[in-house]
């Protein structure tokens, strides 16, 4: 019986070489599928920043016009602009009539993305702080970051549509290239973009 026991452990052999390779192989073809996968699911995370405050900045100018009859431009926020290296900004402090302090918006810390609103049907009157021509009657919201660091913006608008024609009145802001064509939606105005 000793004898058979003895012979089981000295025919146990290990993986060849030619396995282990082979098992090597498949994990790094497994990575080579997955870190890209994970790398763009990151980025579409970061892009719940935009969609969320777009939607607060939404909620804020509709408190605005309610007391004032009309929407504020918000002056570009952070001011330095789009940060080329995808690394998070300070929000800068609301200067007087810069819109932002206006209509009481301010983010929690920092940001990826990069705001403004411009507003259409400019209002003659000087409202507040705001300065004549800083109002009007609808505004586009759009938030622009290069998140992927590749030089191609990554952009999210929203705009209103107080025409009732079915389409936005303004269509985007200055630092976006692409345009708002749906209402009362937070919309990937460069899609495949981060």
């Amino acid at each position: 019986m000793k004898m058979n026991v003895m012979k089981k452990l000295q025919n146990k052999e290990g993986f060849t070489l030619i396995e282990l390779m082979i098992v090597v192989a498949i994990i790094g073809i497994l990575a080579a599928i997955a870190i890209p996968n994970f790398l763009t699911y990151q980025l579409k995370s970061k892009t719940a920043e935009a969609k969320t405050n777009l939607g607060a900045i939404k909620t804020s100018q509709q408190s605005y016009r309610a007391e004032n009859d009309f929407y504020a431009d918000c002056a570009q926020n952070p001011a330095a602009g789009v940060n080329g290296q995808g690394a998070k900004q300070a929000w800068d402090v609301p200067a007087a009539g810069d819109g932002w302090g206006e209509i009481g918006y301010a983010p929690a810390g920092n940001v990826y993305y990069v705001y403004e609103v411009l507003t259409a049907q400019d209002n003659a009157a000087a409202i507040g702080n705001m300065a004549v021509n800083t109002t009007g009657t609808d505004f586009a919201a759009g938030a622009v970051a290069d998140l992927d660091k590749n030089g191609t913006n990554g952009e999210f608008g929203f705009a209103t549509d107080d025409a009732a024609t079915g389409a936005p009145v303004v269509t985007g802001t200055a630092l976006m290239t692409g345009a708002v064509t749906v209402v009362t939606t937070v919309e990937d105005t460069a899609p495949g973009q981060f």
